[in-house]
């Protein structure tokens, strides 16, 4: 049965119209034109009040389909009664793909009032913030939030910014948990958002305003330095006994360690597991130095004998050389590997220095220096030559001539043991059997100052080993003959970092120290056979 057939009226009832109709009489015309235009006119106004009752109840089945409401406009084609009616009786539903053009201006509508929507905006904000400051000079804990280092009061929106990028460097989470700027994000509420939009949502979450994460390039501060101490870098195959060199290759994963148990070993850091990699065995030499070149090429190795050792990583093979042509040292076991390397410096016999070239691995040149040799080191790309001893000076070679350029008192020295100098060669520093330590600016060494930058005496024993890291912010300095005796000195303000070590760590007898080349690592030999394992937070990248 049609929808129409349901609103016809009853047999009965249109018979009944026609019996009620009045009798004319025939020659009355007018009356019958004027009775048939009135029947007309009732007719035609039964047939609209059906046509429309038929509207309205298609509407209450299947929605407004002749008719649908048009947002954001007032007059509707509908009377205002029947649309009061049936405003709640219906919804559009969007999801569906149709052909009426009205529906996709509505959407277009629609999207266009919720762009707004999607900007992410503070749920609250503390208006107090900006009328409250801090002082972060005040306490040791709020110091390590300072840029400059004589700064001091800080408004509160800024101490939150800080407080909120200290905590992303110390916690930078894991590569999975990072969004996908190129993904499509998955919002149920947003089906009709373009891949474009999909971006730009996806931009804002990322969008900070924030440049306050410390770069390995940024300043170190003083006082106190950030660091956790990991598992040992030779937790898989600890030395029977001391550790005599310990050293990062120029990929800063792989680190060497060597001593005394004549084994060589390789380990993969990662501050987690430290993955062995290799362990060569030395039968006839116990290893008092061991150390890559430069170019990652080889290992040089030696002992208290007169022939030392070269093992190339590439080919994995291990030579025996010496003892040198010319030569009667009984013992190669200090030496320096020149920043270019191309020369092995050891220390000889009677103030002699034997240079060795890295590709024949015979000698090539000797330098002779007052008195006994103690320590050298390389500065300027290996170029120059810097070598101390028994005689409390310092003397500055230039390879290039075989001559020496110069040489000066080490203030207060007696008995030179330790040398090292800066990766830019701007400095150098000068240990002694009394355990100070001079720091020189050498520019300024070889213009005549004596005078030292600063005096560093926190030793109080023979100084053994100091080593610079690789931006010359720090530089370590230690003492084997003393427990736990090591110090991390702050350059340019040459003072010592108090917190390290801590009075509860337990660094035994440190022999040896090394940075891995982007800072973010420092590994330390011990005599008990550990290499301990340090991440320097202020250093992003290993």
């Amino acid at each position: 049965m049609s929808l129409i057939s349901q609103s016809a009226r009853p047999k009965n009832e249109v018979k009944k119209t026609k019996r009620d109709e009045p009798e004319v009489e025939d020659g009355n015309e007018a009356d019958l034109d004027a009775l048939k235009l009135k029947k007309k006119k009732r007719g035609e106004e039964l047939v609209r009040k059906q046509v429309k009752e038929m509207k309205k109840l298609e509407n209450f089945l299947f929605g407004s389909l002749y008719s649908p409401d048009e947002f954001g406009k007032e007059d509707n084609q509908v009377d205002a009664d029947d649309a009061a009616e049936g405003s709640d009786l219906f919804f559009t539903d969007r999801s569906a793909d149709t052909a009426l053009t009205v529906y996709k201006e509505d959407a277009a509508e629609d999207f266009s009032e919720d762009e707004t929507d999607l900007q992410r905006k503070p749920v609250w904000v503390d208006e107090e913030e900006e009328k409250t400051t801090v002082n972060i000079a005040k306490l040791n804990r709020l110091r390590k939030l300072r840029k400059e280092e004589d700064e001091n009061v800080i408004s509160g929106s800024e101490y939150v910014s800080r407080l909120r990028a200290h905590h992303i460097k110390l916690n930078p989470g894991t590569d999975w948990a990072q969004v996908d700027p190129n993904s499509k994000g998955d919002r149920s509420s947003d089906d009709e958002l373009t891949d474009e939009d999909n971006e730009d949502v996806t931009d804002d979450i990322l969008r900070t305003n924030e440049d306050l994460v410390v770069k390995s390039s940024s300043k170190l501060l003083p006082g106190h330095i950030e660091y956790s101490k990991l598992v040992d870098a030779n937790i898989q195959d600890p030395s029977n006994g001391p550790i005599h060199s310990v050293q990062f290759h120029r990929n800063a994963q792989l680190l060497l360690t060597a001593g005394l148990d004549r084994k060589l070993k390789f380990f993969q850091v990662d501050g987690k597991r430290n993955t062995k990699i290799q362990s060569i065995f030395l039968e006839d030499c116990p290893i008092r130095k061991a150390s890559f070149l430069p170019d990652g090429s080889q290992v040089i190795i030696s002992g208290r004998r007169k022939f030392f050792y070269s093992f190339d990583l590439v080919k994995a093979k291990v030579d025996k050389i010496g003892p040198l042509v010319g030569r009667e040292e009984k013992s190669l076991e200090v030496f320096e590997v020149s920043p270019d390397s191309k020369l092995i410096a050891f220390l000889g016999n009677e103030g002699y220095i034997l240079l060795v070239s890295t590709k024949t691995k015979q000698l090539v040149g000797t330098l002779k220096m007052n008195g006994t040799i103690r320590s050298l080191a390389f500065a300027e790309d290996g170029q120059h030559l810097l070598t101390a001893g028994g005689d409390g000076q310092v003397y500055h070679w230039d390879l290039r001539t075989m001559t020496c350029l110069h040489k000066g008192v080490d203030e207060g020295c007696i008995n030179s043991t330790a040398l090292c100098t800066s990766p830019g060669g701007s400095h150098f520093a000068a240990g002694s059997d009394s355990g100070i330590v001079n720091v020189y600016n050498r520019e300024e060494f070889l213009g005549g100052k004596r005078k030292p930058i600063k005096t560093i005496d926190n030793l109080t024993t023979k100084v053994d080993f100091m080593k610079f890291n690789h931006d010359s912010q720090i530089l370590a300095i230690c003492s084997s003959m003393k427990k736990s005796s090591l110090k991390l000195i702050h350059i340019p303000s040459y003072t010592v970092f108090s917190n390290f070590p801590s009075a509860n760590m337990s660094l035994h007898y440190p022999r040896s120290i090394d940075f891995s080349p982007g800072g973010g690592f420092m590994a330390v030999g011990s005599a008990a056979g550990k290499v301990l394992l340090y991440k320097l937070h202020h250093y992003q990248h290993a």
